[in-house]
Formats: C-alpha cells, structure tokens, sequence
C-alpha cells in the first residue's frame, strides 16, 4: 500500500502502525438484514488525509453498506492491532483508478483498469482503536503470565484511541 504523508500527528501515528501490515484488511458492514459481514480487502492507499482506498466491483452487495464501516488490520506476530470505524463511498475516477492499477488485481478485473465493473472504494476513517505491544512475542507470553499472577495488566503495551482524524 501506498502511505502518503499524513497532515496530523494522529494519521502519521495510525500511518506507522498499518504500514507494516498493508497486505489484507478487514473491511465490516451492516447487510440489510442488518447482521454484520466482513471480507477481505486489499488496501492500495492511505491518501494524504487519511482516506484509505480499495478496488471494489460496483456490481458488490457492499456497494449499498457504506454508510457505517469498520477497517481492521492485524500482525499478531508484532501484537499489533488497528481498528477504524468510518464511511465509505464509490468513486469513479479512471485516473486514479489507472495510477493505483496492479497486474495483482487483474483475476478479479481481467481487462484491466478499464473494467467496466471496477470502481473505486475510499474508506473515510472518523475515529481508531490501535493496541501496540512494543516487545517480542516471548517477551509478550511473560508479560501476560505475570498479569495473570498481579491480576492486573502489566507490560502488555500500549492501548490507544485516536479521536481527530
């Protein structure tokens, strides 16, 4: 994914956490059952005021769930976990469509960025959850055994909201 430069201390922090964990996000709507489904997305880019975009086919049931989303991403390797809640919107714009266009995307778009059913997802963040453990996974196993015995959390890193994006 391409991470653009963010303009807040709180999109440059959220920028640093999802970066190394580009490869897939969870992307979670309502259905109009109202039951909650996720899938999986490849995210293309975080723009430069945070908004972060996806390839989507406009023909996907996900078109007409946009209004309220969540976009997780996950390394449990790291003990690295983020959480936005947002809105989404479909943008037809073939430019950008081309400049973000990956030969990756190609099973799923076989004529290429002039796909008739291609557009554009922009992923709108309003507020994040991140939860960040600074040390290796060991270190991460020993932490949580001695809050097992404290009965409180220690050393489990850091948890954080971020309002202001």
């Amino acid at each position: 994914m391409k991470i653009q430069n963010q303009p807040t201390a709180e999109l440059t922090r959220l920028a640093k956490l999802i970066q190394p964990m580009d490869t897939v996000a969870m992307l979670t709507s309502h259905d109009a059952d109202g039951a909650l489904v996720s899938r999986p997305m490849a995210p293309l880019e975080m723009d430069a005021h945070g908004a972060h975009w996806f390839f989507t086919d406009r023909r996907s049931a996900k078109i007409d769930q946009l209004k309220v989303l969540n976009l997780s991403f996950v390394d449990a390797e790291r003990g690295t976990y983020v959480s936005m809640s947002g809105r989404g919107e479909i943008v037809e714009d073939r430019e950008h469509v081309k400049r973000l266009w990956s030969p990756m995307a190609r099973p799923w778009f076989p004529h290429g960025p002039d796909s008739e059913e291609l557009a554009l997802l922009k992923f709108t963040p309003h507020v994040a959850d991140y939860w960040d453990a600074v040390d290796t996974k060991m270190v991460r196993l020993f932490a949580t055994a001695v809050s097992v015995v404290a009965a409180k959390p220690i050393g489990l890193g850091e948890h954080g909201h971020l309002a202001h994006l």
